[in-house]
């Protein structure tokens, strides 16, 4: 006689029975959408009628909530929780308050590294070893994560490994996985054809179940035993204890905002070519700027806030088809969403686990990451995750932040109340904000700018009045948008001076409600018109002022440019190069020296530089005389002249 799999359907509340007191239960769930409603109603429930379970430790990533008491907003009563391990704190406010007034443990750790411990909680692995934290809030020597006075333990410790140091964040075994698919069969096979991410819910099964844990799937209903095909199973039945059917429709909501979507599960590609354009503000005009430095055939990420509005700006100019954006939550291409929709993407290339996106974040596969700040000081330093009294926690920004190529930090320069006007080409403060963001020191270090700067990691502070870059130095005011004053609208509302030598005008197209060219420039596409050759005297003249070295191709075109004007010009040449205002990467110098020098090999007599930055002339100086080539770089557009003068007459 054939044996018969067991049903493992059953009703919420007999669930939620199988949790015991003290149990680790990890939810999944990433802003507002993919979360198990029905599970955690039922928990709250439960709780709320018998006290039981009590003194449970939460386990999450990123926030899953609607941050007014849905998600695990609802485990916030006195007694269910003792310990929360989470990302994100500001998406459960009451869950956060008992943290803040001591009355349960609490840790904020980054979320790609809570979401990569379920894979080493799965596989038996005593934690994770990552540099992900170094020199943040997260490393021991400075809180290791932990939110208030009454967590104790340790469980981020600093290691050093042949000569580097690392971070080693000890695993915390799992209990109960409470996780959410579309579709079950009665052996508890999952599938998720109508979710619009699949998160970390295989992760979290097979850490529970490895660890004698319960397993508890919510899905939208049950198909016949064997119709899930064997490659559509995301979760097999084999880790999952019992299934319920989430018997509200609002519970099983794509996410608070929208019902269901299509589009953004992958079922259907929908076209997105009219996507209303923005309103030219100060979100709009940070956003201009920071599409500047989007690389072509790039992979980004976005934040939320200033940050998101670049993804509209793209579109608008035509840009998106030449980058890919990813979402932390594992979406790949497409239109990345907002609002409710956060983490997801319409007509995405692909959806992948989200502790596989973390891997490759983690490997520094992100090209560029622009970023949200709420307070910035004169180190370099960002905090986005403690301030204001408010415990917001860190979510993704610490493994993206530390791990992308380049870093772009967006947000207005005051905020609260802030308004401006734009008339004519320039920018106008109507009424200033209420607080400051540039302090001397920042309340909680979530990005270390002097880590970045020791890693030559480029990082650019944008906001709709400045931009601002780091060095070893601290800030530099690199430009200032017109109709701003220095003295009256920046150095008043800051805290301290940055360094300031000679800042560029933000380009003037940014304030003009019409099309930027933005293609064209990312593409260098008028690259040529910066050079000119004089016959009588032998010279190239390069231009570069305001011109950006963002990435390796930049410099590639850069190099053909002046190869073929010297090959035009039919004999080696002089150049004079002038890089006022000109940005060259930070980790970019050395490839940089290396066409100077390909240049001087093959068709320069002599070159000479000028720029009014003296950090630009250090690290020119550096990377040139590492090549065993004589700088001659200059301060002033005169000496350089001068000095190829000299040479002539010699």
């Amino acid at each position: 006689m054939e044996a018969r799999a067991k049903n493992k359907v059953i009703s919420a509340e007999q669930a939620i029975a199988l949790v015991k007191d003290g149990d680790v239960v990890c939810t999944t769930g990433f802003v507002q959408s993919c979360i198990p409603e029905a599970l955690h109603a039922a928990l709250e429930k439960r709780y709320v009628e018998t006290k039981a379970p009590r003194d449970l430790t939460l386990i999450m990533c990123a926030g899953a909530g609607d941050s007014k008491g849905l998600g695990t907003g609802r485990l916030h009563h006195e007694g269910l929780l003792s310990r929360v391990i989470a990302a994100n704190f500001g998406r459960m406010p009451k869950v956060a308050q008992a943290a803040q007034e001591n009355k349960i443990q609490g840790y904020n750790l980054p979320q790609g590294v809570i979401s990569k411990l379920y894979r080493s909680c799965a596989a038996g692995s005593p934690g994770l070893f990552t540099k992900v934290g170094l020199h943040t809030y997260v490393d021991p020597r400075l809180g290791g994560g932990k939110v208030n006075e009454v967590t104790k333990d340790d469980i981020v410790k600093h290691v050093e490994v042949e000569g580097e140091e690392w971070l080693f964040y000890k695993a915390t075994p799992i209990d109960v996985a409470l996780i959410r698919a579309t579709s079950a069969d009665p052996s508890g096979n999952l599938s998720m054809e109508k979710e619009c991410l699949t998160l970390d819910v295989l992760a979290q099964a097979m850490a529970a179940h490895n660890n004698g844990g319960v397993v508890i799937a919510q899905v939208e209903r049950i198909v016949e035993q064997g119709s899930i095909k064997p490659k559509d199973v995301r979760v097999p039945g084999i880790l999952v204890d019992c299934v319920v059917v989430a018997e509200q429709p609002e519970h099983h909501r794509m996410n608070y905002g929208v019902m269901y979507n299509p589009a953004l599960s992958g079922e259907i590609r929908i076209p997105v070519e009219n996507i209303p354009k923005m309103e030219l503000d100060e979100r709009k005009i940070i956003a201009r700027r920071a599409a500047f430095e989007l690389p072509p055939n790039g992979v980004i990420n976005l934040g939320v806030g200033a940050p998101d509005g670049v993804a509209a700006v793209a579109a608008e100019e035509r840009v998106t088809p030449y980058i890919t954006m990813t979402t932390e939550a594992g979406a790949i291409g497409g239109v990345l969403a907002g609002g409710s929709s956060f983490g997801a993407s319409a007509n995405a290339h692909a959806i992948i686990d989200q502790n596989q996106m973390f891997d490759f974040y983690h490997g520094r596969g992100l090209d560029l990451t622009c970023l949200g700040m709420a307070e910035c000081d004169q180190f370099g330093n960002v905090n986005t995750s403690k301030f204001g009294g408010r415990l917001n926690g860190c979510g993704g920004f610490i493994d993206i932040s530390q791990n992308a190529r380049a870093v772009v930090f967006a947000g207005t320069f005051t905020a609260g109340g802030l308004e401006v006007e734009i008339h004519y080409g320039k920018l106008k403060i109507v009424k200033e904000g209420r607080a400051r963001k540039f302090v001397n020191n920042v309340e909680q270090i979530t990005f270390s700018g002097p880590y970045a700067s020791r890693k030559s990691q480029p990082v650019i502070y944008v906001t709709e009045r400045c931009v601002f870059q780091l060095t070893p130095g601290g800030l530099e005011l690199i430009e200032v948008a017109p109709g701003i004053d220095i003295e009256k609208h920046i150095l008043p509302h800051m805290d301290f001076k940055p360094i300031i030598n000679k800042p560029m005008p933000m380009d003037r197209r940014i304030f003009v409600d019409d099309p930027m060219e933005l293609l064209s420039e990312l593409l260098n596409l008028k690259l040529s018109e910066r050079v000119s050759y004089d016959s009588d005297r032998n010279i190239l003249f390069v231009n570069l002022e305001g011109w950006s070295v963002r990435k390796k191709s930049d410099i590639d075109d850069l190099r053909k440019t002046l190869v073929a004007a010297c090959v035009a010009a039919g004999r080696r040449v002089n150049s004079v190069v002038n890089h006022d205002g000109c940005r060259i990467a930070e980790d970019l110098y050395d490839d940089y020296a290396e066409m100077i020098q390909y240049m001087m090999d093959d068709h320069y007599l002599t070159t000479t530089r000028y720029t009014t930055s003296a950090f630009m002339r250090l690290k020119m100086q550096e990377a040139l005389s590492k090549r065993g080539l004589a700088p001659h770089i200059f301060e002033r557009q005169e000496d350089a002249h001068a000095f190829l003068e000299s040479q002539a007459a010699e």
